[in-house]
């Protein structure tokens, strides 16, 4: 009985291989089933439980299935390993490339009647018979075939899993006492296609049978290089070719070409026809807008959209536009918006000479021989001038650290009174005891703020008062164009201030005489035990004007309040006054100022009334 299952199993296993091959079973005596490349190892229980005769059934059953097989190192290889309580291959995958060799080789194998230890054999043909090294071929189907009769005596289910996540394709055949637990464990999905349990002969060759006429049957489609670029319909002993939808079949009668209806001038678009085949879709030029008809087009306007960015004047065009502007205005870089060029004759500028129109601006200027005063508009023999201003600070012991704070407070009180830019005022700081250090130059800083905070940040030195040296210092250092100071051509007037506590230790004389005949104003603010001589040999003429002195640090707050350094350039002088906020002169002088300034602010106004009148003005012209 065993043997006819076995033979009926040759149907089986061909029926297999040749689905996964696309082979076809033997049509004739003379004539294989041709298949594509497939790597088959037979996995072949010979535990002691399958008797001799049985085992020589089993011999014969791959033999039947080699016979239908197209073999060869190109086609179809195989590999041989039988299993009990180990394992042993018999021949590897690329072992023989011939028919008769493998036959031969099998007729060989001697049965190694032992356990059943078949999990152990699934991971050899895992790790060696399906490798590189046995024959195995990258991108050929690996398809392993497991006869059994008997239950594992090891775990199947995680090794075959394994093996089947490698790519393997596994086959579990069961003969009389296998156990179909064991062999669905083993087996590929899906289990109707690759569990097979022979338990009737008369079953296994009706099997054989109803697919053996399928495999082999001849669709000329399947089987035949047809050529057909789309479609192969079979008939009986012909085909023929079709083409998809939209497409037609050329001369050829086996190659398509696309129905190209907009070159055909089947379509209805009024500007682009974009062609797929068999169809088209429509389609509008840059600057139009395809109707809901989804034909025909009408022009983008943007600027009647409102979808522009033009400050005065839109022009369009078909989906773009360009910006332009209203007259005595000039377009700018960015192509968008305006700048008007004639502000001297569209605003109340106010200049009390003349006024010079630039791009979007304008400025005053004043008749030969007068200066332009810091209201930027009114004229005058004099103005506020931008200045080069060094200040000398005592740092000696003699001053004490709280004094000190309040020589920095000083410092920047004088700072808040002037004009500071890199244009403007500059001022940069010295302090000196026995020796004389540089705080910051002319150059280093550009607004009121930064100098300040520069200043609070100086520390004490202590030491001597080498008054001299400083000044020294500041006639051949500070006041250089390297540290910052703007060339004498430039006619900006330099001014040094000295502040100090007590009398020099070295000689002045020749140093602040240098200074002034270096065109350099020098003040003079004395403190406490400060020489008034030495005081009135630094200062510059007139010397009531240019040297203070008091006898308590307290009270330098109030020289810093009325210190004046704001000089005319061709004096190249300033003055120091202290005045009595009370006094008449005061008073009158108050007036005068915020009546001058409201006169200024009277005419701010009437400017801007004059202005909103004509934008006014132009927007009711466009209307």
């Amino acid at each position: 009985m065993k043997m006819r299952q076995l033979r009926a199993l040759c149907g089986f296993i061909l029926l297999t291989l040749a689905v996964l091959t696309n082979a076809r079973p033997k049509a004739g005596p003379e004539q294989k089933c041709k298949s594509g490349p497939v790597d088959l190892v037979f996995l072949i229980d010979s535990s002691r439980s399958v008797r001799p005769h049985e085992f020589e059934t089993m011999r014969k059953f791959m033999i039947d299935i080699l016979n239908t097989l197209d073999i060869g190192l190109n086609a179809t290889r195989v590999g041989v390993v039988q299993y009990s309580s180990q394992v042993r291959s018999e021949f590897t995958l690329k072992a023989h490339a011939k028919l008769e060799n493998m036959v031969k080789g099998i007729n060989q194998i001697i049965p190694l009647a032992q356990g059943t230890m078949t999990g152990l054999a699934i991971k050899y043909v895992m790790n060696e018979a399906f490798t590189a090294e046995a024959g195995d071929r990258p991108k050929v189907p690996n398809v392993a075939v497991i006869v059994t009769d008997g239950r594992p005596q090891d775990r199947v289910a995680e090794v075959a899993a394994e093996a089947r996540e490698k790519g393997i394709e596994i086959y579990a055949v069961g003969v009389a006492r296998a156990d179909m637990t064991s062999l669905r464990a083993m087996a590929s999905p899906p289990f109707e296609d690759h569990v097979f349990l022979v338990e009737s002969f008369d079953l296994i060759h009706q099997f054989g049978l109803q697919f053996q006429d399928k495999l082999c049957g001849v669709d000329l489609c399947l089987e035949s290089d047809h050529s057909c670029e789309h479609i192969c319909e079979s008939s009986p002993g012909s085909y023929h070719c079709l083409c998809l939808p939209g497409y037609t079949l050329n001369d050829d009668g086996k190659t398509c070409a696309a129905i190209d209806l907009c070159a055909e001038g089947k379509h209805d678009c009024e500007q682009i026809c974009i062609s797929s085949p068999g169809s088209f879709t429509c389609d509008c030029s840059k600057g139009y807008k395809l109707h809901d008809d989804k034909k025909t087009c009408s022009t983008i306007d943007l600027c009647a959209e409102g979808k522009h960015d033009c400050e005065q004047i839109c022009i369009s065009a078909p989906g773009v536009f360009t910006c332009d502007c209203n007259k005595g205005f000039e377009l700018n870089k960015d192509k968008k918006t305006c700048t008007n060029m004639d502000l001297c004759n569209t605003v109340e500028h106010g200049c009390e000479h003349q006024c010079v129109s630039t791009p979007g601006s304008y400025y005053c200027i004043c008749p030969e021989g007068q200066l332009l005063q810091e209201d930027g508009k009114s004229c005058g023999t004099c103005k506020s001038a931008n200045i080069d201003l060094v200040l000398l600070i005592d740092g000696s012991k003699s001053v004490r650290p709280q004094n000190f704070e309040l020589v920095k407070k000083f410092v920047n009180q004088v700072v808040d009174s002037l004009d500071v830019s890199a244009h403007g005022t500059r001022v940069g700081l010295v302090q000196y005891s026995s020796r004389v250090r540089t705080e910051f130059p002319l150059n280093m800083y550009h607004t009121a703020d930064e100098i300040k905070a520069a200043v609070m940040k100086v520390e004490y030195m202590e030491k001597g008062t080498m008054t001299g040296l400083a000044l020294k210092h500041m006639l051949e250092n500070s006041f250089s164009e390297a540290e910052g100071a703007r060339p004498s051509g430039r006619n900006i007037p330099r001014v040094g201030l000295v502040f100090t506590d007590g009398r020099s230790q070295d000689d002045i004389t020749e140093y602040a005489k240098k200074a002034k005949e270096a065109g350099i104003t020098m003040y003079a603010v004395g403190v406490g035990k400060a020489v008034e001589d030495e005081l009135r040999v630094i200062a510059s003429e007139p010397l009531e004007k240019h040297f203070y002195y008091t006898t308590d640090f307290t009270a330098i707050s109030t020289i810093a309040e009325n210190l004046k350094l704001n000089v005319c350039p061709e004096e190249s002088q300033g003055e120091i006054e202290v005045k009595d906020p009370c006094a008449c002169e005061s008073l009158v002088e108050f007036q005068q100022a915020t009546m001058s300034s409201l006169e200024q602010i009277t005419q701010k106004l009437a400017g801007m009334t004059a202005r909103l009148e004509q934008l006014e003005n132009q927007l009711l012209s466009r209307k």
